[in-house]
């Protein structure tokens, strides 16, 4: 079995309160790239490769939500990270409440988490995003092409961003290229599919505050299954962000920023529509 505690490839930036970012289905630790610098500047800020993904070497044998948390707390535990608050997209954010449930991270962050699909929303999540995979591993030898202009970005990238018109072109590249080259891809998305929906808070996940935050235009994890992640986790806060889409550090930089502050500050913070509520001490 491969060390992900010695293999797991990170960066870390800045200081202040550790803060560990987790990354999505076929991303890497770039994805957080549009709301990197602004975190840094407040946080010690690492930012994982998930095995499988971006540079870090795949699992042996299953790949699952399950092997995931297992691999991260192996990480968490080699570097002194138990407790960390903690940020997750996607299939990230999933995963990051899978931690909380095995009480081993602080304060969480959840970005439009899978794992809350029922019946046609889940044959809708498999097709479009299968194949959304055989489509970008097709086009590979003329990517570079089609994501420097504003209509190639919209429609490679219509069903994960409100304006993918407004994403950078090299955000759009890389994402796009680990999306094609992760190893572990397709076994996550076959268990996604086909595995165990994510199961509820438990008293470790309810010792620390906790926002799911769902962007209004997600064409990925759809608006109605927000109330059933809630459901599964009661005390958690539900935030709304009104002009985003599956990846609000994309859509919404500033005020996914700012809901990741004051989530994760000793104070409350306001998840009505809207502006989330900054703590004073900035």
């Amino acid at each position: 079995m491969i060390d992900t505690s010695k293999n797991m490839h990170f960066i870390r930036r800045g200081v202040g309160k550790p803060l560990l970012l987790v990354h999505g289905l076929g991303g890497s630790w770039r994805s957080w790239e549009p709301i990197l610098e602004q975190l840094v500047a407040r946080r010690d800020v690492i930012a994982v490769d998930l095995p499988g993904f971006g540079t870090t070497p795949p699992l042996n044998g299953t790949v699952s939500i399950g092997t995931m948390a297992d691999a991260v707390i192996a990480f968490l535990q080699a570097n002194e990270l138990v407790g960390v608050d903690v940020v997750g997209s996607s299939m990230g954010a999933r995963l990051v409440l899978e931690l909380a449930r095995r009480g081993v991270v602080g304060s969480v962050v959840s970005l439009d988490p899978g794992g809350f699909w029922q019946g046609a929303e889940t044959t809708v999540f498999s097709a479009t995003v299968g194949l959304s995979l055989q489509l970008v591993k097709a086009l590979q030898p003329i990517m570079p092409l089609l994501t420097d202009n504003v209509i190639g970005r919209t429609l490679l990238l219509a069903q994960f961003s409100s304006h993918p018109w407004r994403l950078s072109a090299p955000l759009v590249l890389q994402e796009l290229r680990n999306f094609a080259r992760s190893p572990s891809f397709a076994p996550m998305l076959d268990q996604l599919v086909h595995g165990p929906t994510q199961q509820g808070a438990t008293p470790l996940s309810d010792r620390h505050p906790m926002a799911i935050g769902w962007g209004r235009h997600d064409h990925v994890c759809f608006t109605t299954q927000a109330t059933r992640a809630q459901a599964a986790f009661p005390k958690a806060r539900l935030y709304w962000f009104e002009h985003s889409g599956h990846f609000p550090m994309w859509d919404s930089p500033e005020e996914t920023v700012e809901l990741i502050l004051a989530s994760t500050s000793s104070k409350s913070c306001d998840t009505r529509r809207g502006t989330a509520a900054l703590s004073n001490d900035r």
